[in-house]
Parts: C-alpha cells; sequence; structure tokens
C-alpha cells in the first residue's frame, strides 16, 4: 500500500521487516544442519474457542489411570433464507483431560449453562480389535480452559 503526502506526491511504501523466533537464533555463519532443523521446528497453531450452551450434564469416563469428563455444547448461526431469519444449530463434543479442571467441570457445570471453552482440535480413531483397521474417526475439542456464566 502506498501512502500520498500532502503535495500528492506518493511515498514509498513502509517495510515492515518480521522477525521470526527461528531467525533469531540462527547466528552468521551457523551451519547447514542447524539452519535445517529450525526450519523443521516451524510454528503451527491449533486453537479452537467456542461460545454456546451445554446440551447435558457431564460424564465421568475413562480409567482410573486416565479419566477425562466429557460434555456437549450447542453454537448457533444466524442467517437470512428469503424473509425469514433462520437459525442452525452445531454440536460440539467438549473431552477434559486436566485434573483440576475435569474436577471443577464434574461438580460445578449443568445443562444449559452458558460456558467458553478454548482448547484444541483433536482425534480419536477406534479401531477393531481383530484386525487393528479403523472402524471409526471422531474429532472433539480437548478443553485446556473453561469460563462458567450465569445461567
Amino acid at each position: 500500500m502506498c501512502k500520498f503526502s500532502s503535495e500528492g506526491r506518493r511515498k514509498s511504501p513502509t517495510k515492515i521487516i518480521i522477525f521470526s523466533y527461528e531467525s533469531l537464533l540462527l547466528l552468521p555463519g551457523d551451519s547447514d544442519a542447524a539452519v535445517q532443523k529450525l526450519e523443521r521446528m516451524e510454528k503451527s497453531m491449533n486453537q479452537v474457542t467456542l461460545l454456546g450452551r451445554v446440551g447435558g450434564d457431564p460424564e465421568k469416563r475413562g480409567t482410573e489411570q486416565h479419566p477425562v469428563v466429557t460434555f456437549s455444547i450447542a453454537t448457533h448461526t444466524n442467517f437470512k433464507k428469503g424473509d425469514d431469519l433462520m437459525q442452525q444449530t452445531d454440536w460440539h463434543r467438549i473431552a477434559v483431560f486436566k485434573p483440576y479442571l475435569r474436577e471443577s467441570v464434574y461438580r460445578y457445570m449443568s445443562k444449559g449453562q452458558r460456558v467458553l471453552v478454548q482448547g484444541r482440535l483433536g482425534y480419536l480413531e477406534r479401531r477393531d480389535p481383530e484386525n487393528n483397521s479403523i472402524i471409526m474417526k471422531t474429532a472433539s475439542i480437548v478443553a485446556e480452559e473453561v469460563i462458567f456464566f450465569n445461567k
């Protein structure tokens, strides 16, 4: 984008230099191996934020060694169809593994409560025990933080 001065002449575009964490780790004269290693450590993001209402009371699942609390929340998308205002509901499966958060969700969350969930998208594969083939793949949100709102 070019800017114009008050005299009507174009100013040259402003240069923006972005440094990544990886570029700050490299020093002049570093080997090619160091450069290749840092290229493989590129930044990626898996982040989900949902605001909605709880679909049912949370359930304890898993084993004694690997407990998990699961619940679902509904989010809505409003749109116009002709002259009518429509609403589409999407349901999301949430899994809570963090011990302190898991217990709070199980004790204090109830159906219909408004919550904000922040976490990451996680995938689960269910396999047939006989031939180890994939029966079903499912996605759920692995909660890192859950904020409760008043009903």
